[in-house]
C-alpha cells in the first residue's frame, strides 16, 4: 500500500491495535475540519496584519510560519504518535505562512485568492466524488506514476532552490510563458492526484490504524491541500501576467 505523500507512510498503519481504539473515516474527517479551521485562523491573522500594518509587519510571521511549519512537519513525520499535538500546531504555523503569501499575491492580482481557494476545494470535492464512485481506481501503476511524477517535481524544485544560492534560476518554468504555465498546470494535476492516493490510503487505514492516526491522516491531507493551493495560486498568477 503505497502513497507519494511522504506524510502517509505505510508502516504507520501496521501497528498493533491490541490496546488501542482504531482509526475511523469520520474521525479523520473531523480532524481535517479542525485543522482547516486552524489554518484559516492563522491565515486570517497575517492577512489582516498585511493590510493593517503593511508587508514589513507580516514578513517575520510569514517566515516564522514557513520555518516553524517545516520543523513541526518533520517532527510529525518521524513521530506519528505525537500528531494529536503537532498536527494542530502545524496547521496554525502553515496558516500564518499562507496568509502572508496570499496577501502578497492578492495585492498584485486582486481577487486571485478567492479564485485559488475556490479551485482548490472544487478539485478536492470533484476528486473525492470520482474516487468514491469508482471513476478513479488506485492501481499499482497509478501509484507508481504519481510517485515518479511527484519525485521529479521535487527534484526540479530542489535544484532551483539550491541553485538560487549561486545565482542560478531554472529557466522558463517560473515565467509566465507557455512553458511556465504548462509546467504549473502539470504540477497542479500531480498535486491533485496525490489527493486520490491519500483518500485511498486513509480508507485502507479505517478500522486498522490506531486512533492517533486520525490526526496524522488529517495532517497528510492538509499538507497536500496546501501544496495544491499554492500551485493553483502560482498558475493563476502566471495567467494574469499574460
Amino acid at each position: 500500500m503505497r502513497t507519494s505523500n511522504p506524510m502517509m507512510k505505510e508502516n504507520v498503519f501496521t501497528r498493533s491495535l491490541a490496546d488501542a481504539e482504531p482509526m475511523t473515516l469520520q474521525g479523520a474527517v473531523n480532524k481535517t475540519i479542525i485543522m482547516l479551521a486552524l489554518v484559516v485562523i492563522g491565515a486570517g491573522y497575517t492577512w489582516n496584519l498585511f493590510y493593517n500594518q503593511g508587508p514589513a509587519a507580516v514578513q517575520p510571521w510569514m517566515m516564522g510560519g514557513l520555518i516553524g511549519g517545516l520543523v513541526v512537519a518533520l517532527v510529525t513525520i518521524f513521530k506519528p504518535t505525537w500528531s494529536p499535538f503537532t498536527a494542530p500546531v502545524y496547521a496554525v504555523l502553515e496558516g500564518l505562512a499562507l496568509g502572508g503569501i496570499s496577501a502578497f499575491f492578492e495585492a498584485r492580482f486582486p481577487d486571485i485568492v478567492v479564485q485559488a481557494v475556490a479551485l482548490t476545494f472544487g478539485v478536492l470535492f470533484c476528486l473525492l466524488v470520482a474516487y468514491k464512485s469508482g471513476m478513479i481506481k488506485v492501481t499499482e501503476n497509478f501509484r507508481l506514476g504519481v510517485v515518479a511524477a511527484t519525485g521529479g517535481i521535487f527534484l526540479v524544485y530542489m535544484i532551483g532552490f539550491v541553485g538560487s544560492f549561486f545565482g542560478f534560476q531554472m529557466p522558463y518554468i517560473h515565467e509566465s510563458g507557455v512553458i511556465g504555465i504548462g509546467f504549473s498546470l502539470f504540477v497542479v494535476v500531480i498535486a491533485s492526484l496525490n489527493l486520490v492516493l491519500d483518500f485511498d490510503f486513509i480508507e485502507r487505514g479505517h478500522g486498522v490504524a490506531p486512533k492517533y492516526m486520525e490526526w496524522y491522516a488529517a495532517f497528510g491531507l492538509i499538507v497536500t491541500l496546501v501544496w495544491l493551493y499554492l500551485e493553483i495560486l502560482r498558475l493563476l498568477a502566471k495567467i494574469r501576467e499574460r
